[in-house]
């Protein structure tokens, strides 16, 4: 039973409990769940740790600022000062519930980004980067790892989704005054 809680909270949660009534191809196939999750993140990991070995690697602590747009209906938008990572200039936006009409009636908030690259290159320059808690947030965020590759034609990612645990989480960071994240960039050489 994956059941956590204080211990004076035990028997009753023992007196509720469907796990012990379960038959052995239904316990199979939790177990089977839980594996599979466990394998999907030692992969992730691997993968991280497989970033770390590049020769190009570049964090930086962000801050989302919120900012309304001048358009026919006003839209909250979060955006970053200009930042600079691996000699190049960035700049990180994010947008609430991808910008649907009226986000504030919803209770089911998400936040995506995307990733601008401001500077002009010389070559396609290939990244894989990730967004994560920073030191002063205790937002929960499942680690991503998205890849683009940059040029002076296609300096911007889509808006992907940031990868925060559920909707508490991001009302717990659409409630403070400014966004707090740590970004890394991977550039891939050839």
């Amino acid at each position: 039973c994956p059941w956590q809680g204080p211990y004076h909270e035990l028997s009753v949660h023992e007196a509720e409990c469907t796990h012990p009534t379960k038959t052995g191809n239904e316990l199979m196939e939790i177990l089977d769940e839980m594996d599979q999750t466990r394998k999907k993140e030692m992969q992730l990991y691997n993968s991280i740790f497989s970033l770390l070995s590049f020769e190009k690697i570049g964090y930086t602590e962000v801050q989302f600022r919120p900012y309304r747009t001048d358009d026919f209906i006003t839209r909250l938008y979060y955006e970053t000062p200009r930042l600079t990572v691996l000699n190049q200039t960035w700049v990180l936006k994010a947008r609430v519930n991808d910008s649907e009409r009226n986000p504030n009636l919803s209770c089911k908030r998400t936040l995506s980004f995307q990733l601008i690259l401001k500077s002009k290159v010389n070559a396609p320059l290939e990244c894989s980067f990730l967004l994560l808690e920073g030191p002063y947030d205790d937002v929960q965020i499942r680690p991503v790892i998205y890849h683009f590759v940059f040029s002076n034609e296609s300096n911007e990612t889509d808006y992907m989704a940031l990868p925060i645990v559920d909707s508490v989480e991001c009302n717990k960071l659409l409630a403070a005054k400014n966004i707090n994240l740590r970004l890394f960039i991977f550039q891939i050489q050839k």
